[in-house]
């Protein structure tokens, strides 16, 4: 079964840091990239960050120098750092994994971060 399961999502302090975590199944983690998408209301969804199989990686420029992707590929698991948060960073953050050009997608954690 295909499944992407994220977690780590809450409320924060602008300033403050949050750690997503993604756990997927096998058989959509192991030599694919994986990213993190956001939704904040009324807009659309947009790429936060990537990492291939290989860990190159990808960032939008909103986040670029405060977030960070990373993968654990023994726990079939990519994170998410995110330092230094900003109000604007408030969202749904999805989990993404695209093998072979099919869309998988987590449940999505909401992160608040007050001013």
């Amino acid at each position: 079964q295909v499944r992407l399961v994220e977690s780590g999502g809450g409320l924060v302090q602008a300033g403050g840091s949050l750690r997503l975590s993604c756990a997927a199944s096998g058989s959509i983690f192991s030599g694919n990239a994986m990213g993190w998408y956001r939704q904040a209301p009324g807009k659309q969804r947009e790429l936060v960050a990537r990492i291939t199989s290989v860990g190159t990686t990808t960032y939008a420029d909103s986040v670029k120098g405060r977030f960070t992707i990373s993968r654990d590929n023994a726990k079939n698991t990519v994170y998410l750092q995110m330092n230094s948060l900003k109000p604007e960073d408030t969202a749904v953050y999805y989990c993404n994994a695209a093998p072979l050009g099919v869309n998988y997608w987590g449940q999505g954690t909401q992160v608040t971060v007050s001013s």
